[in-house]
C-alpha cells in the first residue's frame, strides 16, 4: 500500500494537497504524521523524504517528494482515475494553473498562512496580496466558465487542480478575504467536500498546535 508522509493537518497546505487527492479518487494509502517543529521533526522526516519536506509519498522503492511531482506520479501510475481532465484543453489548463499555484502566489503564501483551527481578520490588502487574490478569482472563473460546465469544481468533478487550490480556499475563508459572488460559490463547495471536512475535523483534535503560527494576525475565533 502507498504511504503518505504529512504533517500537521492544522498547518500543512502541501500535506491537504495530495491527501485530499488521493481520498477523493479512492486510492488506498497509509498516512503517517510527523507534526511540525518537534525537537525530532527534521529527523524523522529525512527517515522518508531527502528533501528534509512533506508531503511525501512512499510506492514501493519509488520516494516522490514535492505535491506536484506526487500528483503526476498518481496520474501515471493510476490512469483510471480522474485526477487530471480526459480533454486534452482543459488538461493543459488544469496543469498550467496547478504549477502556477505550486511555484507563485508568495504574498498570499507568506500573508495568510494556513490556520484551519482559527479565523483572523482581515489583513492589509497590499498591491502584492491584492494582485495574488485577484489572480486567483480569475483564474478560477475561467476554468469554471471554459471547462465547469459538468459539475461544481474547476474541471466539473473535483481533480489536481482542486486539490492544488483548496489551501487558498481556507486561506480566502480563515483570513476573511473579500471576493465575488462566483468565487464565494466555489468556495463553499470546496469547504463542504467531505474528505475536506474530514481533514478538518481530524485537524481540530490534533494535539500538537504552534501558539506562534500566524503570528501578527488579530485573532477573531479560535477552534482549538
Amino acid at each position: 500500500m502507498l504511504k503518505l508522509v504529512i504533517a500537521n493537518k492544522l498547518y500543512s497546505s502541501w500535506s491537504l494537497r495530495p491527501w485530499v487527492l488521493l481520498k477523493t479518487v479512492g486510492i488506498p494509502f497509509e498516512e503517517i504524521i510527523i507534526p511540525l517543529r518537534q525537537p525530532d521533526s527534521r529527523q524523522r522526516v529525512l527517515e522518508y523524504s531527502p528533501s528534509g519536506k512533506v508531503p511525501a509519498l512512499i510506492d514501493g522503492d519509488a520516494v516522490i517528494w514535492e505535491s506536484m511531482a506526487i500528483v503526476e506520479h498518481l496520474a501515471e501510475t493510476h490512469p483510471d482515475k480522474a485526477i487530471w481532465p480526459k480533454d486534452a484543453k482543459a488538461r493543459a489548463y488544469a496543469r498550467s494553473i496547478a504549477n502556477e499555484m505550486h511555484g507563485g502566489f508568495q504574498p498570499l503564501r507568506q500573508g495568510c498562512p494556513m490556520h484551519l483551527g482559527a479565523r483572523f481578520a482581515t489583513p492589509p490588502l497590499t498591491d502584492s496580496l491584492k494582485a495574488n487574490v485577484d489572480r486567483v478569482e480569475d483564474i478560477w472563473a475561467e476554468a469554471r466558465n471554459r471547462f465547469g460546465g459538468g459539475g461544481p469544481y474547476l474541471f466539473g468533478a473535483f481533480g489536481a487542480a482542486d486539490a492544488m487550490y483548496l489551501p487558498v480556499v481556507t486561506r480566502f475563508e480563515t483570513y476573511q478575504i473579500p471576493v465575488r459572488e462566483a468565487t464565494r460559490t466555489y468556495m463553499d463547495t470546496m469547504l463542504a467536500h467531505p474528505e475536506f471536512v474530514a481533514w478538518r475535523e481530524a485537524a481540530l483534535k490534533e494535539t500538537w498546535t504552534i501558539p506562534d503560527y500566524a503570528a501578527g494576525h488579530s485573532l477573531v475565533e479560535s477552534y482549538v
